[in-house]
């Protein structure tokens, strides 16, 4: 089925937008941290953790150190989330989408 060239068009400028965010995602590097800075915790705009920083002195109690850790990763994750949208809104906010799309 061919599409007509405005469609055509239009689909090409998509698949470019659509290229350009993952791009853009993929440079996002953000940190979050629990206790104080105690865990750190780096992550990449996939979600992938990059480094991990854990103070010695909280190394004694394991269960401290996992609620750390794992609000570390938390927020993290947030923090991605958060810079993927601001990103994804900026390339898109100019396109006259309706207001709650993205």
């Amino acid at each position: 089925m061919k599409m007509p060239g405005n469609m055509q068009a239009m689909m090409q400028q998509a698949q470019k937008m659509q290229q350009k965010m993952q791009e853009e995602v993929a440079l996002i590097r953000v940190e979050g941290s629990a206790g104080g800075g105690m865990v750190t915790i780096k992550m990449d705009g996939h979600k992938n953790v990059t480094g991990v920083k854990i103070d010695p002195e909280v190394m004694g109690d394991v269960e401290m150190l996992q609620d750390l850790v794992q609000a570390a990763c938390n927020e993290a994750t947030k923090k991605v989330e958060e810079e993927s949208q601001k990103k994804m809104s900026g390339m898109l906010g100019g396109m006259g989408l309706p207001p709650g799309l993205l």
